[in-house]
């Protein structure tokens, strides 16, 4: 998951013997070495290698397939229907515990020997408002492999936004889209919601014959009411994805195209037409693309994040359609999860960096094959000025890449530490081996763990025996250690420096001593990433208030259509207090609702005096946020405006 450019807004086990691991087939999909994650030893109180975040016993039983039978009931906002989990036992166990978090559960029934359904007992816990409430249901390890679970979702899940057709762009159909990551998928179904368990799926959804479905899976079309799906791969649950609403399909070649609202679709497919040149440039580096087709669907502006890489078809916000390709790195960043998230899975969210480290890493590596190494080069500069950023904001042992989550809810994970540093340090690694030698290792971890979660131990342990020891003196494990376990960023890190920013940097410093005017700046020839550089570097607080109105009325930030430059335009006025923004801020907040271009800019306004009208913006803008957004917003605009003046 990412927000172009960073999604900034969101353990260990024993190792494995390396000899047990060979690659994998795409269709040969197992979960977890559940054996192997099942040891005595603690950390932090907790069984090491074990998700916290999840109820599930699924060292005990897993779940190996779903299979879906759902209406999608816009009436009510409500998914309805049942799901039947195919069962995985791994010990003599009388119990099977699935996630769940706001559903209600209307029967439970198992599959006997002869084929009947019979219903059985269920309980379900007191909900934890971080793990919602656990679903035990009594089952016999030696007679039951399937049970079935008949449930409703709430009308305002975590997992999905309903929008009414006033909330769309063509304005005239209901939508629906989920937002499972990371612990979302269990406010829509009922499941093992942890990355160390993965499942195949297939799903019967039934709609009005007016609307669109589709999943992050094979689509098949039966009727004008229902469509058939299928995920022959194994996938982590947070990975199941759902859409449904006033959709048209356009074709980019013969396993690409566009899905997006039919007054999009024109648009996004002339933004995206990079995409098949994306995917050969990956598959040619890092070994073949394993799951069919890759398409995109562009969702409502609402979507809180800038992309979320759901196998097959990727959902993508529709703030990064500037017009001229230059935003389209969040493309790059969704596809390369086909590698690093989708096909080699963090087991526990405190491995999130494994997937998004390496994402970002190899983002940057197809950046560079398709554009240019200057232009890979002025986004990983930019993406490490906002990773310096965000430390001095974050505490400080969660700046650590094999973060400590405990329970905490695990979108406190999602900050730019396990993007941008886990980058930084495959960079290091990169430019310590060598391209040639690390990009051989690359490919070869992405095959030998194909289709597995893991965790940060067994990459440490692969690391060593395929890189550190097989080109020994080149980094110690000392200096792995200080990447990984260590806060902050090493000592001996080289920071990434784009010379393309050497003149935007000379310009800037040159109009702030007044040696020239705004007119006078050579901008003709900037991109977008130079705008951000000139734009964020500019100092936060006491910018005269002439220099800002001058460089507003010689380039027309306010209002600008380019989100990205946007965003670091109203921030930097917020900082500066140029509070001339504010009308086209409002419209600004009310049209788009990603949480990294809005929640920062929310918390920068709730510590001013603009605080009431910061909130009267929000609770206007409130219904078309994603549930998740709102979480964060309604937290932040509590009754006292000045504790949250304090906090942010």
């Amino acid at each position: 998951m990412m927000s172009s450019l960073r999604n900034m807004l969101l353990t260990t086990v024993l190792p494995l013997t390396l000899s047990l691991f060979t690659s994998i087939h795409a269709n040969a999909a197992p979960n977890v070495d559940l054996d192997k994650l099942d040891t005595p030893s603690t950390e932090m109180g907790q069984q090491v290698g074990k998700d916290t975040l999840t109820y599930a016993n699924y060292d005990e039983v897993s779940v190996s397939h779903i299979d879906l039978s759902l209406t999608v009931d816009f009436d009510k906002n409500q998914l309805l229907g049942d799901a039947i989990l195919d069962l995985v036992w791994h010990k003599a166990s009388k119990e099977l515990v699935l996630d769940t978090r706001e559903l209600t559960i209307n029967s439970v029934s198992v599959q006997n020997k002869s084929g009947q359904w019979q219903n059985v007992p269920f309980s379900l816990s007191k909900a934890d408002k971080v793990k919602g409430a656990a679903l035990r249901i009594p089952l016999n390890h030696e007679n039951n492999a399937k049970v079935k679970v008949s449930y409703h979702t709430s009308n305002n899940p975590s997992g999905i936004q309903w929008l009414t057709p006033q909330q769309t762009l063509g304005k005239q159909l209901p939508f629906m889209f989920s937002q499972s990551q990371a612990i979302h998928a269990r406010s829509w179904i009922p499941l093992q919601d942890t990355p160390a368990v993965r499942q195949t799926y297939s799903a019967t959804i039934t709609t009005d014959k007016a609307i669109t479905v589709v999943m992050s899976a094979d689509r098949q079309v039966l009727s004008n009411t229902q469509t058939q799906f299928s995920m022959p791969q194994a996938i982590p649950a947070y990975l199941i994805a759902i859409a449904a609403g006033h959709l048209k399909f356009a074709p980019l070649n013969n396993i690409s195209g566009i899905w997006a609202e039919p007054a999009m679709l024109d648009k996004a497919s002339k933004e995206f037409s990079d995409t098949p040149k994306m995917i050969k440039i990956a598959s040619k580096r890092y070994g073949d693309y394993r799951w069919g087709r890759y398409d995109l669907l562009i969702l409502p502006p609402s979507f809180p994040f800038g992309g979320m890489e759901n196998p097959r078809l990727s959902f993508i916000t529709p703030t990064v359609i500037a017009g001229d390709k230059s935003l389209v790195s969040l493309i790059a960043h969704e596809l390369a999860h086909s590698w690093s998230g989708n096909l080699v899975t963090n087991a526990t969210w405190r491995d999130l960096w494994l997937n998004e480290g390496f994402t970002t890493y190899v983002e940057n590596r197809i950046m560079e094959d398709l554009y240019s190494r200057d232009r890979a080069l002025m986004e990983q500069t930019i993406g490490y000025s906002e990773l310096l950023a965000e430390l001095e904001e974050l505490p400080p042992q969660d700046s650590v890449l094999h973060i400590a989550l405990g329970e905490r809810d695990p979108d406190d994970a999602f900050s730019g530490v396990p993007y941008v540093k886990g980058q930084l340090f495959l960079v290091f690694l990169e430019q310590k081996f060598g391209r040639e030698h690390f990009d051989a290792f690359v490919k070869d971890y992405f095959n030998h763990f194909a289709f597995q979660s893991i965790t940060t131990a067994q990459f440490r342990e692969y690391l060593s025996f395929n890189l550190l020891n097989k080109y020994p003196n080149v980094v110690s494990e000392a200096e792995v250690d200080t990447w990984i376990e260590d806060q902050g960023l090493p000592s001996f890190l080289v920071p990434p420096n784009s010379h393309a920013f050497d003149d935007i940097d000379i310009q800037r410093q040159t109009w702030l001593e007044g040696n020239i005017s705004a007119q006078a700046l050579n901008t003709k020839t900037w991109t977008v990433h130079q705008w951000l550089r000139f734009i964020s570097e500019m100092p936060r607080i006491n910018l005269n208030q002439t220099k800002l109105a001058e460089l507003d009325s010689t380039f027309h930030l306010t209002g600008t259509n380019n989100n990205e430059i946007a965003f670091a335009w109203y921030s930097l006025a917020l900082d500066n207090r140029y509070y001339t923004v504010l009308p086209a801020l409002k419209q600004y907040l009310n049209e788009i609702g990603r949480r990294r271009l809005i929640v920062p800019l929310y918390q920068k306004l709730a510590s001013t005096e603009h605080y009431d009208w910061a909130k009267d913006v929000y609770l206007n803008a409130r219904p078309g946020y994603h549930p998740q957004t709102q979480a964060s917003l309604d937290l932040l605009f509590a009754d006292n405006p000045m504790e949250h003046s304090h906090r942010h």
